[in-house]
């Protein structure tokens, strides 16, 4: 998927680059800096980088990746986060684009990042994470590329508690409510095992008809693709904007736009449904032409009808809740 959130140590990604959180003289420092350049081999990126040396903060340029897996290591320098009021928030968003710059400048397809600035500068893990979610939504707007943020642990994110809570909050409503169903369900059961057991209730076997098999086959719903491309038209929007709404690979959703036999997985399903707009109930029903359903008792399920029942449809923040319970990421 074009944006997966991940938890990695950065050093060991398999991306065309890596970012390294530097400081403007690009020495080596401690932190993400230190593991980049001891795994790259110190002595050899220290003297490309004291080619370049010294940057301003916000600045991004690129090294190759020597012993590191990564062909290459764009080195940008984040802001130290003071108040909030000295600019931080535009010098952050600054190393981002500047940092996908450099790699769009030299043809990279994967770019890993780790959350800039969250570390020893200060800035405020959840607001750092936010920074880093919209840039780089707004570069896949334009872009094809793959780009990971890459968390070494849970003490190196967060996110908006006031997400958390309202999340927390309606996942805790729809357990009671899924119990109270379970419950009327069952009493209803009983009631009708015993008008079943009635002697007046006689069985009476159900009527079959015989049906040929091309009255069968025209009966069957339409195949998932055409579905899918009729909504497109209804919503009025285009395949692009919805497949990076979705957060899907242009390669994946061409798969399913050409393949009327090609069935996505449920996370696809639901991902196109975040990308087109969809409420619960044309959800559900998209869900259901590919053979799925939304539960009311599975974790994974009741994040994502939270977001669809407010109305939610940033599939990256929609993500990052996924990420903190745990759960797998919407697209492909």
């Amino acid at each position: 998927m074009p944006l997966t959130l991940i938890r990695q140590n950065i050093v060991k990604m398999r991306v065309d680059a890596i970012v390294n959180a530097a400081n403007t003289d690009l020495v080596m420092g401690g932190g993400v800096s230190g593991a980049i350049f001891n795994a790259a081999g110190p002595e050899q990126m220290q003297a490309a980088c004291d080619q370049l040396a010294p940057i301003r903060t916000g600045e991004a340029v690129i090294t190759p990746g020597f012993s590191l897996p990564a062909k290459f290591v764009i080195h940008t320098a984040g802001p130290i986060y003071r108040d909030g009021k000295q600019g931080e928030k535009e010098l952050l968003t600054a190393c981002y684009v500047n940092a996908l710059k450099r790699a769009v400048e030299n043809d990279c397809e994967s770019v890993a990042f780790p959350l800039i600035s969250s570390g020893i500068y200060g800035y405020p893990k959840a607001q750092a994470m936010e920074v880093a979610r919209e840039t780089i939504r707004d570069f896949l707007s334009d872009h094809e590329m793959d780009i990971f943020l890459v968390l070494f642990d849970r003490s190196s994110y967060a996110i908006s508690e006031k997400l958390l809570g309202e999340v927390r909050a309606f996942i805790s409503d729809s357990q009671v409510d899924y119990l109270m169903d379970r419950y009327d369900r069952g009493r209803q059961q009983v009631f009708e095992e015993a008008l079943e057991m009635r002697p007046s209730q006689a069985y009476q076997p159900r009527k079959t008809t015989s049906q040929g098999l091309e009255e069968v086959v025209g009966r069957l719903d339409e195949p998932f693709s055409t579905t899918l491309l009729r909504l497109i038209d209804a919503k009025g929007k285009t395949d692009v904007e919805v497949y990076k709404r979705a957060n899907i690979d242009r390669k994946l959703f061409s798969k399913i736009r050409s393949n009327e036999g090609y069935m996505p997985s449920k996370r696809t399903v639901i991902a196109l449904a975040i990308g087109l707009g969809l409420d619960l109930a044309e959800t559900s029903d998209l869900l259901e032409r590919a053979g799925y359903a939304l539960s009311k008792s599975q974790l994974f399920d009741v994040i994502i009808r939270y977001f669809i029942s407010k109305g939610k449809y940033n599939i990256f923040e929609i993500n990052e809740v996924l990420f903190n319970y745990d759960q797998p990421l919407l697209g492909g």
